[in-house]
Order: structure tokens, then C-alpha cells, then sequence
């Protein structure tokens, strides 16, 4: 016999307050955890892809361990001190970059930018503010990251968590899926199924479509000759799970960096634009068709407003637990509307023609 509804929902509010303590308290304690966690999610489908060709599920793990360890070390070695390095310069640069653009507008719109001018006054401004502000971020970033994610938890218990999650993945789906409430076991079972699909459309799916639109634009800008092309592409990558703000923030970014490098010289920043406008076609038609397909995926609106809210309460480590509480909570959502939907209260005793007994009119 089933407990009474009024006691399942004390369980699960008395679980979701201790996930919230858990979270409140132990933040810190718990973030290589996390990452570990999010990392063998992530790799499960390559390993169970390996396994199907063969590979047993150790082999598997350690092969993609391998190639991640490489895929780390060209990184650290050749793209994040490039990417760092071109961040602080694009900072400091910032208020020459307003100064171009003041004597720009003072040449072909002298009236508008007298010294007492709003205009100059607000480009002044907005260089100094820049570079101040973007400066601190650049170094609290660094500093906050060495001593939140020191080097311990980078190199060594992340991995580490990662390995032996990835390879005890199935077992440890298996002991969930045991531990289920027999009552309620299928209907858990197909709410975590579309919330794997949700997860695995935007964590999988875009996050793939997110480093692939990065390394296109960072490549496509240093071709063409962008003295911040790494960073500007990696700004667009980053933001390119907003629909059209990735393209138009770094295209907008991009496109005025290079009229102010290439000015005079019309080919280069056409060529920075029709990188931009490619990356675009290439999204739309290829990449998020293939990667992403007509799984249903997490609103960009809930989910700024998801990481925005776990972000301030709970940090860090609030933000990456962000993405899979809001595809639950969409999920969810939609199954409570769709009880809803089929039950008495909305239909009525007449059901869904004729609600409370009367006919629908014939007109």
C-alpha cells in the first residue's frame, strides 16, 4: 500500500532541505565531487560507445583518460596562458580604445564633442571603468580560482573522482534504480528519463556546439589577423547557448576591435564579419541540428535565472549544480501540468468537451 500523499510530500520536502543545507554548508567540501560528477556524466556515453565496440568498461575509462590527460596538457601549455594573456591585454587597452573612438567621432562630428560634452565625457568614462573593473575581475578571477580550485583538486582529485565514477557509472545507476519506491519506480524512471534527455540536450548537445562555435570564431579572428581573436572567440563560444547573443556580442566585439586595427583597410574586417555570419550558418544548419537535435532543452531565460539564483546562494558550486535542478525542475513542471491537464479539475466532469455538462456551442 502506498503512503498517503501528504507524507510523500514531507519526504521529499525534508530531501530537498537537506540537499539545500548540504549545499549551504558543505559547498566547498563538495565541489571536486561535483566536477567528478559532471565530468563522468558527460564521458558516460563515450565509454558506453567504446564498450560497444568492444572495449570492456576499464579499458574504456582508461582510454579516455589518456587522451583527456593530453587533451589538459596542450591546453595548459599552449591555449589558456594565450587566452589569459590577450584578456589582460584587451583590459588595459580598453581606454586607448575609447580615446580612438572619441577622436574618430571628433573628426566627422565636431559639434557633439566639445570637452564638456556628454558624449566624451561618457567615452572617458566608460575606458577608465573598463579597465578598472575588468582589471579586478581578470585578477579575482585568477586569484579566486587558485585558492578555490587550487591545484590539488585540478590535477589530481578531480581526475581521480572522475576515473572511478565513469567506471562504476552503470553499477551505480543500477543500485539507484534498486533503491526506487516500487510503487512510484516506473513513473521515476520516465521523469528521469526526460531530464537525462533535457541534461544531455543542453550539457552534452550544446556544450559541444558551445566548443566548437569557440575554437571556429578564435581560429577563424587570429587568421584573419585580430590582435584579440583567441579571447573574442572564446566570449562568443561561451555565450552562444543564448540564442543570437553570442554571435552579436562577439560579432559586435570583434567587428569593432578590427575597424579600429584595420581601419582604412576594408578586406580583413570584411573577413572578420563573414566569420561571424559562417559561425551562424554553421550553428543554425549543422551543428545544433546534429548536436542538439528535437530533444527538449532548457529555456535560456529559466536557465540564466537558475544560475543567477544558485549562483549568489551557493557559489561556485551552486552554479554547476544550476543546470541539472532547473532541467529537474522544468521536467517536473511540465509533468505536473500534464497530470493537470488530464485530470478532473481541469476538464471537468464533462471532460474535455462539454466542461461542468454543457455542450460547446455549434456556432
Amino acid at each position: 500500500m502506498a503512503l498517503p500523499v501528504g507524507m510523500q510530500v514531507r519526504i521529499w520536502s525534508i530531501a530537498a532541505a537537506v540537499f539545500l543545507v548540504v549545499m549551504w554548508f558543505l559547498g566547498d567540501v563538495i565541489l571536486p565531487f561535483v566536477l567528478g560528477g559532471a565530468v563522468a556524466y558527460g564521458l558516460d556515453p563515450v565509454a558506453d560507445r567504446l564498450e560497444r565496440w568492444g572495449l570492456g568498461r576499464a579499458a574504456a575509462t582508461v582510454l579516455i583518460t589518456l587522451v583527456a590527460v593530453v587533451i589538459f596538457v596542450v591546453m595548459a601549455l599552449a591555449v589558456i596562458p594565450t587566452l589569459v594573456e590577450q584578456a589582460v591585454a584587451l583590459v588595459n587597452v580598453a581606454p586607448q580604445l575609447a580615446l580612438d573612438l572619441q577622436g574618430f567621432l571628433t573628426e566627422r562630428f565636431p559639434s557633439l564633442m566639445d570637452e564638456n560634452s556628454t558624449i566624451r565625457q561618457s567615452l572617458v568614462s566608460l575606458g577608465e571603468m573598463i579597465q578598472s573593473k575588468g582589471g579586478a575581475l581578470v585578477d579575482g578571477l585568477l586569484t579566486s580560482a587558485l585558492s578555490l580550485l587550487n591545484i590539488l583538486v585540478l590535477v589530481v582529485i578531480v581526475p581521480v573522482v572522475a576515473f572511478y565514477m565513469l567506471l562504476d557509472w552503470d553499477r551505480m545507476v543500477a543500485k539507484i534504480d534498486d533503491l526506487l519506491p516500487r510503487d512510484h519506480a516506473p513513473v521515476i524512471r520516465h521523469l528521469a528519463y526526460r531530464i537525462d534527455r533535457t541534461l544531455a540536450s543542453f550539457i552534452r548537445g550544446q556544450g559541444t556546439v558551445m566548443l566548437v562555435l569557440g575554437v571556429f570564431y578564435a581560429v577563424g579572428l587570429m587568421l584573419a589577423g585580430l590582435q584579440f581573436g583567441l579571447v573574442v572567440g572564446a566570449i562568443a563560444g561561451l555565450l552562444s547557448f543564448i540564442p543570437y547573443v553570442g554571435a552579436i556580442v562577439g560579432g559586435l566585439l570583434a567587428i569593432g576591435l578590427a575597424l579600429f586595427q584595420f581601419w582604412g583597410t576594408w578586406l580583413p574586417i570584411g573577413i572578420v564579419a563573414a566569420v561571424f555570419f559562417a559561425g551562424q550558418f554553421l550553428e543554425g544548419n549543422i551543428l545544433t541540428p546534429k548536436l542538439v537535435g528535437n530533444s527538449v532543452g532548457l529555456h535560456p531565460v529559466w536557465l540564466i535565472f537558475a544560475l543567477s539564483v544558485f549562483g549568489t546562494l551557493f557559489g561556485f558550486v551552486g552554479m554547476l549544480v544550476a543546470v541539472p535542478v532547473a532541467a529537474a525542475l522544468g521536467v517536473l513542471t511540465r509533468f505536473a501540468l500534464e497530470q493537470y491537464k488530464a485530470g478532473l479539475l481541469y476538464q471537468g466532469v464533462g471532460g474535455v468537451e462539454g466542461v461542468g455538462g454543457v455542450e460547446p456551442d455549434d456556432e
